[in-house]
């Protein structure tokens, strides 16, 4: 009898890693500014030598927001760096990113990474997904269900939702974790 296992997606990877995240997060708390500063600096040598080997041009930027490490790495001109701008690579790279600081650092990274301005090009898609919601809202709907993405991705569409004054919340579980949209209080 042979012993068969199934390598898990990158979808459930990030959810076992976010689960896990969100249990550590709250038995250490809030990292300090100097703690996400180094998560960055670890990140950025990560994906600075990953770069190098794949012989990818780009420059890295570090940022701190919300309490995490935010690596933007971009290019100017004819740049390959848009071998790796795709969001299910950007997606699996950073949980490697992540991986790396947490094995340098010995604890959870919430590091959030950007290739090539893929985060903005998937704000906006995400945008335009919450228009169509709102669209369905006002024609009668009660509510307006978004295909399952990740946390990350949930959050931005949360926060787009109460930009345009409705109000939202995931629902499901694992892979079919999504966000319902309903309509405004009192109206």
């Amino acid at each position: 009898m042979s012993d068969t296992t199934e390598t898990p997606t990158v979808d459930e990877a990030e959810a076992v890693v976010e689960s896990e995240g969100a249990t550590e997060d709250a038995a250490q708390g809030e990292l300090s500014e100097q703690d996400v500063i180094d998560e960055g600096d670890a990140a950025a040598d990560y994906i600075e030598e990953l770069l190098d080997i794949a012989d990818i041009d780009g420059d890295i930027d570090i940022d701190a927001r919300g309490g995490r490490a935010y690596l933007s790495v971009s290019a100017t001109g004819d740049s390959n760096l848009r071998l790796l701008s795709k969001p299910d690579t950007v997606a699996a790279l950073q949980e490697l990113t992540r991986l790396a600081v947490q094995n340098k650092t010995s604890r959870f990274s919430r590091l959030i990474l950007d290739i090539g301005g893929s985060r903005d090009a998937r704000a906006t898609e995400l945008a335009t997904l919450v228009d169509h919601a709102i669209t369905r809202l006002e024609g009668g709907a009660a509510t307006a269900s978004l295909p399952p993405m990740s946390s990350y991705e949930r959050k931005v569409v949360h926060d787009i939702v109460a930009e345009r004054g409705y109000t939202s919340e995931s629902e499901g579980e694992g892979r079919d974790r999504h966000t319902v949209i309903t309509a405004r209080a009192g109206a």
